[in-house]
């Protein structure tokens, strides 16, 4: 999925001295682990995959977001679609299905968070040649979104937040090319962006959360989230710190990432990317195996403990 990446260098901490978002907002936090049940979120990841890569416009992808707005409809208040058809730039007619779940829908205070349930169509950057033409599981990249959602939507149904909240799956963020230029990517964020719930949705803040099951979890701050939204990197980080979840989420500032969250900001909405793109570890930059758009893939990749980490703090965020 992702993404241009350029290391940033220099930035340090910088823009995390801007200013908090105002005390009124701020949901009350925990410094305790939440109920977040990640057994269940890997298991929602589990049966993701299991219906096969979610490529737009396959059956494996219809019948996915079948099962996810089931699932949905049995915990949140309201759940919305956006289907569209998308014309790439080859021509070729895709159908698209952004989904949207919403608890408390009635409350203004509301905090958005955001992943994406495709699958990028070939695993072309497979070390293996003959494998860069195949579609692969995306069970980080793409399923671990789906099943910490999944799992966050029975925790919030079990008990309601303290402020509304908005899960939105966008579709075909991996499509096309990332470039410069981009070409058919982010097509779920591009039209949630225009196509927003209201004229004046304006969550307080909004989380993208993108490859965060990987068994070696380390979640860098993006350069393109500093500098739009320093005082969201400021209370993610400062949550999960207060979690005991610093190892996780590490102060140092990674790389510039184009990802869901950009059409976001670029629509006035404060959103922000908590993403692991060294996928298994820093060595994936330098040589080391790499599984990130590859037949590598796999659930084998995926553990509960990471995906504890994420829920809880995506929870606490919200209480």
């Amino acid at each position: 999925m992702t993404k241009h990446t350029a290391l940033a260098r220099g930035l340090g901490l910088l823009a995390l001295l801007s200013a908090a978002c105002g005390g009124g907002d701020k949901a009350s936090s925990s410094s305790a682990s939440t109920k977040f049940n990640a057994d269940s979120a890997l298991s929602y990841a589990r049966q993701n995959v299991a219906f096969g890569p979610r490529i737009p416009g396959t059956d494996a992808a219809r019948k996915a977001g079948d099962w996810m707005v089931a699932r949905l409809r049995a915990t949140a208040d309201t759940v919305l679609e956006q289907t569209w058809t998308h014309t790439t730039a080859d021509g070729r007619k895709l159908p698209m299905r952004n989904i949207f779940a919403r608890f408390r829908p009635n409350e203004k205070n509301r905090v958005l968070y955001v992943t994406h349930w495709d699958t990028r169509p070939v695993a072309d950057s497979d070390p293996i040649e003959s494998n860069r033409t195949k579609p692969f599981d995306g069970a980080n990249d793409g399923a671990s979104g789906v099943g910490l959602f999944l799992a966050l939507a029975d925790e919030l149904k079990r008990l309601p937040p303290n402020v509304g909240v908005d899960l939105l799956f966008v579709d075909g963020e991996d499509w096309g090319e990332f470039g410069p230029p981009d070409v058919d990517v982010l097509i779920g964020s591009e039209y949630f962006a225009t196509h927003l719930p209201s004229p004046d949705y304006k969550p307080m803040f909004g989380v993208l959360f993108d490859m965060i099951g990987d068994k070696e979890l380390r979640m860098l701050q993006e350069v393109n989230s500093i500098k739009a939204a320093p005082e969201v990197v400021q209370r993610v980080w400062a949550q999960a710190k207060e979690m005991g979840y610093e190892e996780y989420f590490s102060p140092r500032v990674g790389d510039t990432i184009t990802d869901d969250h950009i059409p976001l900001i670029r629509a006035g909405l404060r959103v922000i990317d908590v993403i692991d793109l060294e996928y298994p570890n820093e060595q994936s930059r330098s040589g080391g195996p790499n599984y990130h758009h590859t037949t590598n893939d796999t659930m084998d990749k995926l553990s509960a403990k990471s995906l504890k980490v994420v829920g809880d703090v995506a929870v606490a965020l919200v209480r």
